[in-house]
């Protein structure tokens, strides 16, 4: 990533190198997301009712500017298999379970070995239908993603990997090439992209990161408010900026490259979907709506039938 800085204060600058901004606290939120909230039992979030996060590695990828997690440090391979045994049990036992998320830190810094011991766990669940990997891998460490990785992981579909772009200048050729060969292994791809001040916060960076995803056989699948995390606060923009950049995307570009806005709301409330308002009016006779182009048109609501007798 260093070789990608153009300038200091540029976009990836700006995520990866300390400054002073990080020491003012304004509200002291270091985990806005109260995941300890919805963790039954160490390592686990059951936040919604047919999935569960797995934290199966304490590392991450990079030292991101912005991220809830980011003074996690130390040895990938941290916890150990049987200090996760708690988790897999509760998967086991609930059986209203059908999706997993493997997340941390970053499951992928973790060796192919524990990978594979991981995801064989999983598969013997019955129950658990799709397996998911969260990382950053792909756009931090490309080199990580080798053919052995890539032949473990397609032992283990349906398995989908989000991986987390913020800016089109991190699509260098060797992600690219790391994509592909995670796309050539069967693997679905999508990337959860943070809504960042300085960073990507315009609409024509944020379309042209899109449409370079796109193109790296990438499904846009987020974009996230920035979390309020402490230190962070000069990353957040506005919510009627990420209004604003969805607005410049729908109907602008491919409806492939028009990812779904949220805010992963405090307290532990989920993700929050928000879209532009293109409803101006509703009612039982009609539907007026606005398009991405700004015009109006009406749309007539079906008639109830009149029952007779």
């Amino acid at each position: 990533m260093v070789d990608l800085i153009k300038a200091p204060g540029d976009p990836i600058w700006l995520q990866y190198v300390p400054t002073v901004q990080e020491l003012e606290i304004h509200d002291g939120l270091v985990d806005s997301l109260a995941e300890d909230a919805n963790s039954p039992v160490p390592n686990i979030t059951h936040r919604y009712p047919d999935r569960a996060l797995f934290l199966v590695s304490p590392v991450c990828a990079s030292y991101c500017r912005f991220c809830t997690r980011r003074r996690k440090v130390g040895d990938p391979e941290k916890i150990p298999m049987a200090q996760l045994e708690s988790a897999f049990h509760y998967l086991e036992e609930h059986r209203e379970i059908r999706d997993v998320i493997m997340s941390g830190g970053d499951p992928l810094l973790l060796s192919d070995r524990r990978i594979d011991e991981i995801c064989k766990r999983l598969r013997a669940i019955p129950h658990l239908e799709v397996l998911r990997i969260g990382s950053r891998i792909p756009c931090h460490l490309p080199e990580r993603v080798t053919p052995e990785l890539c032949a473990i992981l397609k032992q283990y579909h349906p398995l989908y990997i989000n991986t987390h772009f913020n800016h089109p200048d991190e699509l260098t050729p060797p992600a690219v090439q790391a994509l592909a060969m995670l796309a050539d292994a069967g693997i679905p791809l999508g990337c959860q992209t943070v809504l960042l001040k300085g960073v990507n916060d315009d609409p024509e960076v944020m379309k042209r990161l899109m449409q370079r995803l796109l193109a790296a056989r990438v499904r846009p699948y987020y974009i996230y408010m920035c979390d309020q995390v402490a230190g962070a606060e000069h990353f957040r923009t506005t919510v009627q900026k990420g209004l604003e950049i969805i607005r410049a995307l729908r109907g602008w570009t491919s409806g492939l490259a028009v990812p779904h806005f949220v805010i992963d709301a405090p307290g532990g409330g989920g993700k929050i979907p928000l879209l532009p308002e293109y409803v101006v009016k509703l009612t039982d006779k009609e539907v007026v709506l606005r398009n991405y182009a700004g015009k109006e048109y009406h749309y007539t609501q079906p008639i109830e039938p009149i029952l007779v007798g």
